[in-house]
């Protein structure tokens, strides 16, 4: 087996095609980022005309700007990964694999050659997505609109329905696949790996309660219900601390000066310093109203910290309410202070539930062990589509 992977922008398919090289099924991984998990660089292409064209929006607009100019300069990556497709000799590949939203062009060549088509999907299925996020932007910030253009939301559904294979995170991903109708025997939940040489469990309880959260400070992040449970927090623990680590995004505006000061705001962290800061804390919080499951959450199990989230949140799919941590409702900001309170304060219980964490989320949740289970996914997906084209064949 060969798997080719292509997608604007990188997410996380860098370390997933870092664990197919691994096993020899590596065709290739074209992106638009850099090549930060060591992939052999003849396997790595990165797409340079996206790149440049994006430069100056990285480094001198603000966030909304980035994130209009990366939809506007689309076509850019289409014309390229077209003109890289059509020079393709001979295709040593048998599976191609992408990312929502930018599966199209890869979906028609493999239709060419006979390739299974995987969607990776970082979120849940597209009416779900923008409806939820809507729906919190009509609450908090009216009159903001999800930023993500209609087009965009139309091509995600073509691509579901083209795809071989939905590859989701969390069981609130799948429930909305299938809602929508598309088939359950489709779609694959495949929780995120982890890096575990730097997400290491915790030893100890700090001082003073401290939660942190990793993630874009937005309203589809549920930021807005979390500085309200602090808020009922801080009143019985005055002591306690929040650490927010992520940049505001702008359908945050009208929340933001309500809040600034009340919580520690650390805009970028590495990778290793997040793993730093996990391990200081008393546990993570993570309100999402709409997600994948969000890597975030991975690294904080594999850090041994009881994990409090919501099941849009994708929190269900490995947290059980009670056990690595707790299911709050995604709107109650009274079960979500409490939770916050309880495992804040019940030093044994907070021990118990950050050993659970860690024995779900680091122990056999590599990035390896993340890529092994799709290559078996693939093999017996691949050995049904030859039985199906050989019974066409003889027909």
């Amino acid at each position: 087996m060969q798997v080719f992977l292509a997608t604007c922008g990188a997410w996380h398919l860098r370390d997933t095609a870092k664990a197919f090289e691994a096993r020899d099924a590596l065709a290739a991984i074209w992106c638009t980022e850099k090549n930060r998990t060591g992939i052999s660089p003849a396997r790595y292409q990165r797409c340079w005309p996206f790149h440049l064209a994006m430069a100056p929006f990285y480094f001198y607009t603000p966030q909304i700007w980035i994130e209009r100019a990366f939809y506007a300069l689309l076509p850019v990556w289409r014309i390229w990964l077209r003109k890289q497709l059509r020079a393709q000799k001979q295709a040593r590949f048998n599976v191609v694999h992408s990312v929502m939203g930018y599966s199209t062009e890869m979906f028609d060549f493999a239709d060419q050659i006979g390739a299974l088509k995987v969607v990776d999907c970082p979120n849940s299925h597209p009416t779900s997505y923008y409806g939820n996020w809507q729906r919190e932007c009509d609450l908090w910030c009216p009159g903001e609109k999800v930023p993500i253009p209609q087009w965009m939301f139309s091509r995600m559904n073509r691509e579901l329905e083209q795809a071989d294979l939905i590859i989701v995170q969390s069981q609130f991903c799948k429930d909305s696949m299938v809602l929508n109708g598309l088939p359950e025997e489709k779609v694959m939940i495949n929780i995120m790996g982890v890096d575990t040489s730097l997400f290491k469990k915790r030893q100890q309880l700090p001082s003073k309660p401290r939660f942190i959260c990793v993630g874009t400070i937005c309203l589809r992040k549920g930021h807005q219900y979390l500085f309200r449970a602090f808020q009922k927090v801080k009143q019985v623990l005055p002591e306690a601390e929040l650490i927010c680590v992520g940049h505001y995004k702008t359908d945050f505006r009208m929340e933001r000066p309500k809040w600034e000061g009340t919580f520690t705001h650390i805009p970028v962290l590495s990778p290793a310093e997040v793993g730093e800061h996990l391990r200081t804390a008393t546990a993570f919080i993570f309100p999402s109203q709409e997600e994948g499951i969000a890597r975030a959450q991975i690294e904080a199990l594999a850090s041994g910290l009881p994990v409090i989230g919501t099941y849009p949140g994708g929190t269900t799919t490995v947290v059980r309410d009670g056990v690595e941590g707790f299911i709050v409702p995604p709107h109650d900001v009274t079960a979500l202070a409490n939770a916050m309170i309880r495992v804040a304060t019940d030093a044994d219980l907070n021990m118990r539930m950050g050993e659970a964490a860690y024995q779900r989320g680091g122990l056999r949740n590599s990035w390896q062990d993340y890529g092994d289970r799709f290559l078996a996914d693939f093999t017996g997906r691949l050995e049904k589509k030859a039985v199906k084209s050989s019974g066409r064949a003889d027909s």
